[in-house]
């Protein structure tokens, strides 16, 4: 299926087109539409049309049986959503198969379980000296937003934009959203199979374009959008919340990351390595969670450099940067890393495959050492296959390192200490900790950033109560 515009379950090519590109070899892949004014307007007009109709009078168990036909759809076309997603971000077939189309799958059926299971609250109440009996029945029940906006990224597309639209179906939106201009087509199967499922016109919209000046920017800065939900960089996130203040609409940010692993002495350092190779590299650094700076206590520190490069080396089966314009971003910070003094252990450059991967938009993994903590190399997210490896002496210093960044979205502590295990974690400012282990993920748990790596939870309840509003009622016994 080509890139299209989904609008109150007509899909249409309107407006003038882009080129889609494949990071893997540079060829064109196709064209994409970009979305004016007018096709956003009529999307936002369509999903208000849609919740003032059946669909904003559905029960959540009826909204919970088309998730889980949603769910079916996805898995009926389990090969063309890989294959659409491979073709857009270059990533290896294995991965799109084993994690992003299963998560994808696993989203709708996981909150279709949530949000049919969840009770409310209820609250006998007495008020002495109240007229009458003084007593009261206070219950809450929950309502839908309104329209909701859904901005995802290019890295995880599929993955990420049904981890807000499951919950925010199941919990009676109706959507307008916009995936990222780099990656359209899984969402374009996926308006497929929503309306293959029967959900009401308008109910979910899709709409392509870029962000700035464009299709992203008339839809996060609409008058007709109750709340908006983002996954993307802080600065975009930072750009998109002084539209929303304009309306004062609620958002949820998940923004970029810094990510620290803290590796101790006492570590399985086969283990560590292993872990540090994945959280490091996996889509060739081109996941918010991924670990750009490891701190290695001192005494195990050469050992582990030693190690990780030797693993790093080994590395075949990687992806490219998504784009061009990215594979520059993230050569300059090799370059700059170089320019404030680093040693680059392994990589640095773009590697020479010798086929048609040479006209696509490789870099290689690499680690770096030696820069201070100042350096813009260290501080700055990259979002790209590299670490800057750096020693440290107690666990004071390893949590004074991790925490001295302006982000806060993920760590990794590696120890075979309990004790310190249960200390450190806590201390650690990110809104998750992995010890010992990477990405082991329960999608009941709170999912998000603090500092500038993000606005709220997602995940579980916590994205159920983002995408509702609580009403109390209370009545007089």
């Amino acid at each position: 299926m080509k890139p299209a515009h989904y609008v109150n379950g007509v899909f249409t090519t309107t407006g003038a087109a882009f080129p889609l590109i494949s990071p893997i070899d540079g060829s064109r892949l196709g064209v994409v539409p970009e979305a004016p004014r007018d096709v956003v307007d009529a999307a936002v007009r369509a999903a208000r049309s849609a919740i003032a109709g059946p669909w904003g009078r559905t029960s959540v168990e009826e909204r919970c049986v088309f998730l889980r036909r949603i769910a079916d759809g996805i898995e009926a076309r389990f090969d063309a959503f890989v294959d659409a997603e491979v073709a857009d971000t270059g990533k290896p077939r294995e991965l799109a198969s084993t994690v992003d189309i299963p998560r994808a799958i696993g989203n709708f059926r996981a909150y279709a379980d949530l949000a049919y299971g969840r009770p409310e609250r209820a609250y006998p109440t007495t008020v002495p000296g109240w007229s009458g009996s003084g007593q009261a029945l206070n219950y809450t029940v929950r309502r839908p937003l309104g329209v909701v906006a859904i901005i995802s990224p290019w890295n995880l597309p599929l993955l990420l934009l049904t981890w807000k639209v499951a919950p925010a179906l199941a919990a009676g939106n109706t959507i307008v959203a916009k995936p990222s201009e780099e990656t359209p087509s899984t969402a374009t199967l996926l308006a497929g199979v929503i309306d293959e499922a029967g959900l009401p016109a308008g109910v979910f919209n899709l709409v392509h374009g870029h962000g700035a000046d464009a299709a992203g920017e008339h839809l996060t800065s609409h008058p007709g959008v109750d709340a908006i939900a983002f996954t993307g960089a802080s600065a975009t996130g930072a750009a998109i919340m002084r539209h929303a203040a304009d309306h004062v609409t609620p958002v949820s940010f998940e923004l970029g990351g810094k990510n620290p692993a803290l590796v101790f002495a006492d570590a399985d350092l086969t283990e560590a390595v292993e872990g540090t190779v994945r959280s490091s590299f996996t889509h060739s650094g081109q996941i918010c969670l991924c670990t750009e700076r490891v701190y290695v206590q001192r005494p195990v520190f050469e050992e582990f450099v030693a190690a990780l490069a030797e693993r790093t080396r080994a590395l075949t089966d990687y992806g490219p940067m998504i784009s061009a314009e990215h594979r520059d971003k993230v050569l300059s910070y090799y370059r700059l890393g170089v320019e404030e003094g680093a040693t680059v252990v392994t990589g640095g450059g773009v590697p020479v495959f010798g086929d048609e991967r040479d006209g696509g938009f490789f870099v290689e993994p690499t680690i770096l050492t030696g820069l201070p903590e100042s350096a813009r190399t260290v501080r700055e997210e990259i979002f790209g296959p590299v670490c800057h490896v750096a020693p440290f002496d107690d666990e004071d210093e390893a949590v004074r390192l991790a925490n001295d960044s302006r982000y806060g979205l993920a760590a990794t502590v590696w120890t075979t200490d309990l004790s310190r295990a249960h200390r450190v974690a806590p201390r650690v400012e990110a809104g998750i900790v992995w010890v010992n282990c990477w990405n082991l993920r329960d999608l009941r748990t709170p999912f998000g950033g603090v500092k500038a790596s993000g606005i709220g939870r997602e995940g579980g309840e916590y994205s159920l109560d983002f995408f509702s509003e609580p009403v109390n009622v209370c009545v007089k016994i």
